[in-house]
């Protein structure tokens, strides 16, 4: 659905919003703007990374917004993320998407109302908007891994953490992958020296880009933390179970050697045989108990 939001008569330039486009409206705009078929084309790959391209008359855009419907274990880029294509020029501005973005009908409301002077103020305007479609996430992943954190250190057997952890690093990494790639943007906007706008909306990008570093390092730490912290119990279930075998393998031995019931065997006839065994094995338990204890292994 194509829609004109403002013609250059209203604010001195242009801005087409197309959802869900048709063949015949990218064709319509394509032979209108003289765009490259091949960045139209790119507009339609659903899965098409963050890019920024300067064309002789005008420079294109393909930012990926954060989806409302964020799922538990998303963990793909066309899960986690939707794509915005934005053609831009002094003369005109075009944003193409798939999906209908409700930011969207902010910025058309405030153009709309003579609110926004030129077509640079828009787009810087706009892709502050697709960089505040990650803070709520980022806040929500900030809180997932506090709460992580708070069970590796103090509740490590209530909840299956591994699972929990590996969806969590897959939407960090993802996430930082996507801010990463849209630096060339964010760069090409702050182009102009001394424009505050631009400057705030660096501003932003870098203030997300740090929390996102931070969230990496934690959910980095954390999973070696799991990990050792599982290695550890590990190695305590080993180290009683070996303590459990020395006290029990020589009483099995005792047992063993009068278990075999030969003829000859002097040890069967005593009247005191029976108790005289079970002292030793006692003596025996007591000796690697004590030992044990002296060189602090219990």
């Amino acid at each position: 659905m194509l829609q004109h939001i403002t013609g250059k008569t209203q604010t001195g330039f242009e801005w087409i919003d197309i959802y869900e486009p048709s063949e015949q409206e990218l064709k319509q705009i394509i032979k209108k703007y003289d765009l490259h078929p091949a960045l139209v084309n790119d507009c339609l790959q659903p899965d098409h990374l963050p890019k920024y391209e300067r064309m002789p008359t005008y420079s294109f855009i393909i930012f990926r917004i954060h989806t409302e419907d964020d799922m538990p274990e998303a963990d793909k880029v066309q899960q986690m993320t939707h794509k915005i294509a934005i053609f831009y020029s002094d003369q005109f501005i075009i944003t193409i998407h798939r999906k209908k973005q409700r930011f969207l009908d902010h910025l058309i409301s405030m153009v709309q109302a003579d609110k926004c002077n030129d077509s640079q103020e828009l787009l810087n305007i706009l892709i502050n908007d697709c960089l505040n479609t990650y803070e709520a996430p980022l806040a929500k992943l900030s809180k997932a891994v506090d709460y992580f954190e708070e069970v590796v250190f103090l509740r490590p057997k209530k909840v299956p953490l591994l699972k929990g952890l590996y969806y969590l690093k897959r939407k960090i990494d993802l996430i930082r992958r996507m801010l990463i790639l849209s630096f060339e943007i964010i760069d090409a906007l702050d182009a102009d020296p001394g424009n505050v706008n631009t400057r705030d909306t660096r501003d932003h990008y870098v203030k997300l880009q740090n929390m996102l570093d931070s969230l990496a390092e934690n959910i980095h730490q954390l999973l070696n933390i799991y990990f050792s912290a599982s290695s550890q119990r590990t190695n305590d279930t080993m180290r009683i179970l070996t303590i459990f075998s020395v006290f029990f393998m020589p009483l099995t031995f005792i047992v063993g050697i009068y278990g075999m019931n030969f003829e000859f065997m002097p040890e069967l006839k005593w009247k005191l045989g029976y108790p005289g065994v079970m002292l030793l094995m006692a003596v025996v338990t007591l000796f690697i108990y004590l030992w044990f204890k002296r060189k602090n292994w219990l």
